[in-house]
């Protein structure tokens, strides 16, 4: 095992696959959607769609154009994705292994003196809001969703703007991410970037050439320390 340790000023977190697991209801989801957009392959679909907006993925795999629909469709896949989670014996929305830890340590007295850390999602703000209060994951006073920003993830809009509003230089800021949109998303920011296997394989979260790659986060330790976050990596 090799150990990694530096400072950055502010953490960017992806949420979906970084901080909580809500497979269950996207599953769900896009099954109750196969019955609305007939000829949905719903595997397929699992295996690219994952840190993509919903607008863009309903865009490209329903065929939906018109901007209103999109929006309206797009409220309803995410309402869908909290109704589901939990059926059919499903595990619904959870946190994942390591959270809990770092959170203990980043969210107490959070915006003092400035955020250190920030939820950059390709959620909707309701959806991903309802996501992290079933998980017990508190919300920063930081947040960028999905109609913060006119490109999503793998452009670099997301966490510049997360950046920005932490008031932390980009280059300055770890991006922590299950993926590979949302790496390319970090890296084009300019950030360092910290890849987690929860969502893809070892080999697609490589193929994004990550500065890190860790299983989870159960392999980080992050600390605040004076100017930021002390972060701590353990991996192979």
């Amino acid at each position: 095992m090799g150990v990694e340790r530096f400072v950055v000023e502010a953490v960017l977190f992806d949420m979906d696959g970084t901080l909580v697991d809500s497979t269950a209801g996207v599953v769900g989801a896009w099954e109750a959607f196969a019955e609305t957009y007939p000829g949905l392959n719903v595997t397929e679909i699992l295996n690219t769609a994952h840190g993509v907006r919903t607008v863009e993925n309903l865009e490209l795999h329903c065929g939906i154009t018109d901007p209103d629909t999109l929006e309206r469709e797009a409220t309803r896949f995410e309402k869908e994705i909290v109704n589901s989670s939990k059926k059919n014996g499903r595990q619904g929305i959870v946190t994942l292994p390591g959270v809990h830890e770092v959170m203990q340590e980043l969210a107490p007295g959070r915006s003092l003196p400035k955020p250190c850390w920030t939820i950059c999602t390709s959620a909707t703000r309701e959806y991903a809001s309802a996501a992290l209060d079933i998980a017990g994951v508190p919300v920063p006073d930081v947040f960028v969703a999905a109609e913060d920003v006119t490109q999503g993830k793998p452009a670099p809009d997301p966490y510049l703007l997360g950046a920005k509003k932490a008031g932390a230089d980009p280059a300055r800021c770890l991006v922590v991410e299950d993926a590979p949109a949302g790496i390319r998303s970090g890296q084009a920011a300019g950030c360092k970037t910290l890849a987690l296997i929860t969502s893809h394989t070892r080999a697609q979260m490589e193929a994004c050439k990550p500065d890190y790659l860790v299983s989870n986060l159960s392999a980080v330790t992050m600390k605040r320390v004076e100017g930021g976050v002390e972060i701590t990596i353990n991996s192979a």
